[in-house]
């Protein structure tokens, strides 16, 4: 598919079905410059245009849509809701909805994981997560500072800014270092680095200038840094290391969780228990805004109204969150997903034999081909993609990084079908 000279991309004029997005909406518009289509319909891995063609979606929102898009068994629900006049908005008051997913969460996720966690309804978005994340804890050990590390993202509001890692959002945001303390991640782009002993160092030295942290919050997979698991030995060393010092550990699974990794926790396979744990993103399972915060029960001290928002009681996505729930208990859902993380991870061995620059990195159904900054492989690898029906992201410090996130509940068929594509793609680039 040739692109038009008068799309988004070029910077002329718009043609006639992008115009009225071109004339009001701001120029912080991103994914429709890189993916210049007007998409009408969705299901499962597949997106369809207003004007008749089709996609795979190897994006899925960014990992909102772990479940795919538009899931008959979480769609009849939501549907079932709404003609019934079920409630649509609750703050926090007490109502059905709430309660089944709650009772549903426990029994599907906290106990069988052995989790005693109270649980925090934020705002709407990851980032609402994370900052209260970052607020409680402070507010319960009295302390102020925080440990991130490089390549972190955890969001674009102020908080979550001060602990991401790219300088580009910090400055966007006007956000300075405040009193975060930034120490290399396990892995990255320069290479592995000792962040367990570097810590250690900081904390037991009286003239490290650094004062014991509030926590240390850290994603076990950095997605939006360029898809770095983080390694079990490595997170089990970080679990020990706050612990014997008294610190919180925060894990972020917004992106990661709700089965990226292949199991529902990213942490799960490190075989760790975090203080506090962030989730949004797939948690709603039908791309409905949902954020939470996981915390052990005796750090629970807030007060009634300290933390607030409108949109935390969001009725809808607790009834789309109550399905996927039930979806966790499925025997053939579980089946699907093997064989969709075993495909996946033969494809990445395929790569690996390749060779040709390229570098792979992954857990579970996410997969990141690393094609180096210069020259940019990874931009026009993406544009192949698109041009032949597939869509996938760029993550990276510098977009270096094609990111595949399929639906955990992809078709085989059309799995290989987008993996065809990126194949071919890569011969090309």
């Amino acid at each position: 598919m040739d692109i038009a000279e008068d799309t988004p991309i070029t910077g002329r004029k718009p043609a006639p079905e992008f115009k009225v997005f071109e004339e009001l909406e701001s120029e912080v518009r991103l994914y429709c410059r890189t993916f210049p289509a007007v998409f009408e319909r969705a299901k499962g891995a597949e997106l369809s245009t207003e004007d008749g063609r089709t996609f795979i979606d190897f994006f899925c929102g960014a990992g909102t849509l772990n479940y795919g898009h538009n899931s008959d068994f979480i769609k009849f629900r939501v549907a079932d809701y709404l003609a019934a006049d079920g409630l649509a908005h609750g703050l926090d008051m007490y109502t059905v909805a709430k309660r089944d997913f709650l009772t549903a969460f426990a029994d599907t996720v906290l106990r069988p994981r052995g989790l005693d966690y109270k649980v925090q309804f934020t705002g709407p978005t990851g980032t609402d997560a994370v900052e209260a994340a970052l607020k409680l804890a402070r507010k319960q050990t009295g302390r102020s500072g925080l440990v991130a590390f490089t390549g972190a993202y955890h969001g674009m509001s102020r908080g979550s800014l001060a602990v991401t890692g790219s300088r580009r959002a910090r400055r966007a945001g006007g956000v300075s270092g405040q009193d975060v303390t930034f120490v290399p991640y396990e892995d990255g782009p320069q290479g592995r680095f000792d962040s367990i002993g570097y810590l250690e160092r900081l904390l037991t030295d009286p003239s490290s200038g650094v004062e014991p942290p509030a926590a240390v919050i850290v994603e076990p997979m950095q997605m939006e840094g360029g898809v770095y698991p983080a390694s079990a030995g490595w997170l089990r060393a970080l679990r020990e290391l706050t612990e014997r010092h008294g610190i919180l550990l925060i894990l972020d699974e917004i992106q990661a969780g709700c089965g990226r990794s292949g199991r529902f926790f990213c942490f799960e396979h490190a075989g760790i228990t975090p203080d506090v744990v962030t989730l949004s993103k797939s948690l709603s399972g039908y791309g409905l805004p949902l954020s939470v915060v996981l915390f052990r029960r005796e750090l629970d001290v807030w007060e009634p109204g300290e933390h607030t928002g409108t949109f935390r009681g969001n009725q809808l996505a607790f009834v789309a969150a109550t399905a996927a729930c039930e979806l966790w208990r499925q025997d053939a859902f579980h089946v699907r997903l093997a064989a969709s993380v075993d495909r996946l991870d033969r494809f990445r061995a395929e790569l690996d034999a390749l060779g040709r620059g390229l570098v792979t990195r992954g857990c579970g159904m996410a997969l990141g081909i690393d094609l180096g900054v210069e020259p940019p492989r990874a931009e026009r690898l993406q544009r192949y993609a698109f041009d032949h029906g597939l869509i996938v992201e760029l993550c990276g410090r510098r977009d270096e990084v094609v990111k595949l996130l399929p639906p955990l509940t992809i078709d085989p068929a059309v799995l290989d079908r987008g993996l065809d594509v990126l194949r071919r793609g890569l011969q090309s680039v």
